[in-house]
């Protein structure tokens, strides 16, 4: 992991997507640090399994759900990622069904 402080945005963290070791800035969204760890999918629709990630960017849809630390239908484009945070794939619901 960097330890440097690009553009004074503040020391990188790490989360973890998937069990993927990914470096986080701080102030960014789940969304903002899969999206720059190149994921760009990580929910899949109830019907069919169709891959999901970031349609419109606040808050309005419901495209970027994923699990964070357990708890399923977090908002990917609004949840500000924290240091050690777990996220995870949601697959349907997010719940077992």
């Amino acid at each position: 992991m960097k330890t440097s402080e690009p553009d004074g945005a503040g020391r990188a963290f790490e989360v973890t997507f998937d069990g993927r070791a990914v470096e986080a800035l701080p102030g960014r969204t789940v969304a903002a640090v899969l999206w720059a760890a190149g994921v760009t999918s990580w929910r899949t629709t109830r019907d069919g399994g169709r891959p999901r990630g970031v349609f419109c960017g606040i808050g309005v849809c419901f495209d970027c759900l994923v699990t964070v630390n357990g708890r399923p239908n977090q908002r990917a484009c609004l949840v500000p990622a924290r240091p050690g945070d777990v996220i995870r794939t949601q697959e349907g619901t997010g719940h077992e069904d």
